[in-house]
């Protein structure tokens, strides 16, 4: 602890914060933040298709939509619930988007297919989603070419 002297030439202690500790674990959370942000950038690679479409807006009032990704090896993803961009059955599927309608249920729901995979496999996707409850089904496309 420091001393300071008065004009009595009596010492007095002085109390002053020592920022240097803080200082360095702000660092070693700053690059620990910096290693692990790009690996919670998840995702499931998809080629889309191109159409010529109309780009919808989403609706604030509805929260984020709950997207099945058919990838292109035909296995099925979500970006919500419990299980996010893990490979996931048919069946439970079906399950985990019921649940997530039953807590918000005008939430929309699109089905983003790899351009390469079988066909079957994206309508198993929204047959699977609409025996969950889901009246209506969109589908992600990446605009043309004449759009970009």
């Amino acid at each position: 602890m420091a001393v300071a002297k008065d004009r009595g030439g009596r010492r007095r202690p002085m109390s002053q914060i020592n920022v240097v500790p803080f200082i360095d674990v702000m660092l070693v959370l700053l690059i620990i933040f910096m290693v692990t942000a790009p690996l919670l950038q998840q995702g499931v690679e998809v080629d889309l298709p191109q159409a010529q479409a109309e780009t919808m807006e989403p609706d604030p009032e509805r929260g984020e939509p709950v997207v099945v990704t058919v990838s292109r090896d035909g296995q099925m993803s979500l970006n919500q619930g419990p299980q996010v961009n893990v490979p996931l059955e048919p069946r439970d599927l079906g399950e985990i988007v019921a649940g997530l309608l039953a807590q918000r249920p005008n939430t929309q729901v699109y089905v983003r297919g790899d351009r390469n995979v079988d066909y079957g496999r994206v309508v198993d996707a929204m047959v699977t989603v609409q025996a969950a409850g889901v009246s209506r089904v969109g589908l992600i496309t990446d605009p043309a070419e004449s759009e970009r």
